[in-house]
């Protein structure tokens, strides 16, 4: 195997993100053969390298990507010391971390991989891909209201993208996503007038819960597993 920088080695292992081992490089919890990394550092197969006293090793192991169906309270952080994360939820055999996020107090799609390498590919490319969601609000909905979803909502100091809302029922409307500002559509019905009740993710990119079970995960295909690498 030839010289990789450290940051790639660590999150083909399997251990985390490019973007969270060069945290650990910089905060020197990680060292190679016994001395302290920096940013930049290369390895090879044959050295040793360890993080907060761990050592790490490298495994040309199986790839997996998986769609999960995140309930309600449940987590999305990867931190393990977080009670309800998502990582103990699923309780996978393999290492596995998010991409994206989704807020606690909402359900739905969210995407999860053992490849490190892939995370930030994909979140670079986050605010270019659609996100599709299922909302309720506590009041009725007008027409003023859809309208202005649309045509983007000043919150957090700027206005959001143009989107497509369509409304499905009195108090519930569909709505697609080119961006990913916190808690985006929680802060735009809140501008407006109302407050969400239920928010549920239900496609990314062309990747959809289809029949997954609330609280269950598939294996991506390979037609979906390939838009996760055509990022751009």
């Amino acid at each position: 195997m030839e010289k990789k920088r450290i940051n790639k080695y660590i999150s083909e292992v399997g251990f985390c993100s490019r973007r969270k081992a060069d945290e650990y490089i910089s905060a020197g919890r990680v060292y190679i053969n016994g001395i302290k990394a920096v940013l930049g550092s290369k390895v090879n197969i044959d050295d040793e390298i360890s993080i907060d006293g761990e050592v790490i090793q490298y495994k040309d192991k199986k790839k997996v990507y998986i769609a999960f169906n995140k309930p309600v309270g449940i987590e999305f952080t990867g931190n393990e010391k977080i009670k309800g994360n998502i990582i103990d939820f699923i309780n996978h055999k393999e290492r596995l971390f998010t991409i994206g996020r989704i807020d606690k107090q909402s359900e739905g799609l969210i995407l999860l991989t053992n490849n490190g390498d892939i995370v930030n590919n994909v979140l670079r490319a986050e605010n270019k891909k659609e996100k599709e969601y299922l909302v309720t609000v506590n009041k009725k909905i007008s027409y003023e209201f859809i309208e202005k979803m649309r045509r983007g909502v000043r919150i957090m100091g700027r206005m959001t993208r143009r989107c497509y809302v369509e409304k499905t029922f009195e108090n519930r409307f569909k709505i697609v996503l080119t961006q990913g500002m916190n808690r985006q559509i929680r802060r735009m019905c809140e501008e407006l007038g109302l407050r969400v009740t239920k928010l549920k993710r239900i496609r990314i990119m062309d990747i959809h819960l289809s029949d997954t079970k609330i609280g269950e995960y598939r294996d991506l295909n390979d037609e979906e597993i390939k838009q996760l690498f055509n990022q751009k």
